[in-house]
């Protein structure tokens, strides 16, 4: 990791905690971890990040986290599922690291660190900010859930001092759910590392050619893990119609997951087994040169914040094709980066495909505005400086200000 430190009035340290569920594979745990390594690495900031075990079967960013210099600490107690007895002893255990820690801060991240953690912190009287990477209320939840959802929202947000949302989309979800007022709302876009997106680092014909597709090929790439509601039973729809027209487009599904299996039968059955390939888990820097080897990217996924493989793509050259869920209408435009489509429409979704798979010109205009749009707003140190920007506000609203920060009498 290479540091930019920054120095002067502007850029005060400041002693920040961060509480995840989990380091799992996946954007708000790239998100979060980008950030916490910016504020340590370019700001000097004196940072800790809490999660829990990254169990699962989606990679882990663990291992990651340990080899940077901030302090990074495993609360066990923490996990996904929701159990009233761990969930009072992670409650515990957060309040203790709380009051050992003294930060100035605690930032919180995803649904559950995010209800405990902000619970915690507001009993100590630490200022709290929580980023929405998703909506914890969503399409697909039962509507007890989904009312459960919002109430413990509201009452976590009389303990948050300000949100950060990835997408204006999860704002309006928020404000129109009565959950906060939209004073209390601040987007900022989840960053990443643009650089490799911008410049493949393997060519891509020798990508292309390891994955087994040829010069003739057209490959629309979908990026995500093979999961309930991330949509990947559409695409499979759709393929039916699009290789009847177009027999040499071909299906790259990146990620893994617990639905692989039905979805490979479910592909034969339909004898579309060579137009599809599997690459299983792959780590995040591998996600570059796959998205460089496509020639167009689809995205299907029941819900969202706002997918990062959206701008990746687009910054990669590519042009989308995405359900118009979360905040994918700020990055997916009509007739400039890409097909925004009704949610779950297998038909347009066919058309959309073949509309692209059949003109190079378009991909290629699309991808280009894609690239010019977003390199800048999606840099990580654009989001990280401007989520310091809402601590700074925060620290000054309470008067807690830290002493670098004050100015001279």
């Amino acid at each position: 990791i290479k540091c930019r430190r920054h120095s002067g009035r502007d850029f005060p340290m400041m002693k920040v905690v961060h509480v995840i569920t989990r380091l799992i594979v996946g954007g708000a745990q790239e998100n979060t971890l980008l950030t916490v390594e910016d504020q340590h690495c370019d700001y000097g900031d004196e940072v800790t990040l809490l999660t829990g075990p990254a169990l699962g079967p989606e990679g882990s960013l663990l291992e990651r986290a340990a080899k940077s210099a901030f302090r990074l600490q495993i609360v066990d107690s923490l996990r996904r599922s929701i159990h009233p007895l761990r969930d009072a002893a992670a409650y515990r255990d957060l309040r203790a690291a709380f009051r050992d820690l003294k930060p100035d801060l605690v930032h919180t991240h995803s649904s559950k660190a995010g209800i405990l953690g902000r619970a915690a912190a507001a009993a100590l009287g630490i200022p709290v900010v929580h980023t929405i990477h998703g909506a914890a209320f969503h399409h697909g939840q039962s509507r007890i859930t989904h009312s459960a959802y919002i109430m413990a929202e509201r009452w976590a947000a009389a303990r948050t001092d300000h949100f950060i949302s990835v997408a204006d989309a999860m704002t309006h979800e928020y404000v129109s759910h009565g959950v906060a007022e939209a004073e209390k709302f601040t987007t900022i876009y989840s960053g990443f590392e643009v650089e490799p997106f911008l410049s493949p680092p393997r060519p891509p014909d020798a990508v292309r050619r390891d994955l087994g597709f040829t010069d003739e090929h057209i490959v629309v790439g979908k990026v995500g893990r093979l999961f309930h509601l991330k949509g990947h039973e559409f695409v499979i729809a759709a393929a039916k119609q699009v290789v009847a027209r177009l027999p040499q487009v071909r299906f790259l599904f990146v990620g893994d997951g617990i639905l692989r299996a039905r979805y490979e039968r479910e592909i034969a059955q339909a004898k579309l087994t060579p137009h599809f390939v599997f690459t299983g888990l792959v780590p995040p820097d591998v996600v570059p040169e796959l998205l460089h080897a496509t020639d167009l990217v689809v995205h299907t996924s029941q819900w969202e914040g706002l997918a990062r493989v959206l701008p990746q793509a687009l910054i990669a050259g590519k042009p989308v094709i995405s359900y118009d869920v979360g905040g994918a209408r700020e990055v997916v435009i009509p007739e400039q980066t890409g097909f925004l489509l009704p949610r779950d429409s297998v038909d347009d979704l066919a058309q959309a495909i073949l509309c692209l798979a059949g003109d190079p010109e378009m991909r290629r205009r699309l991808g280009q505005t894609g690239r010019e749009r977003f390199a800048e707003q999606f840099r990580h140190e654009t989001m990280t400086r401007a989520i310091r920007e809402v601590y700074r506000d925060v620290l000054a609203a309470r008067g807690l200000l830290p002493q670098s920060e004050k100015q001279p009498s």
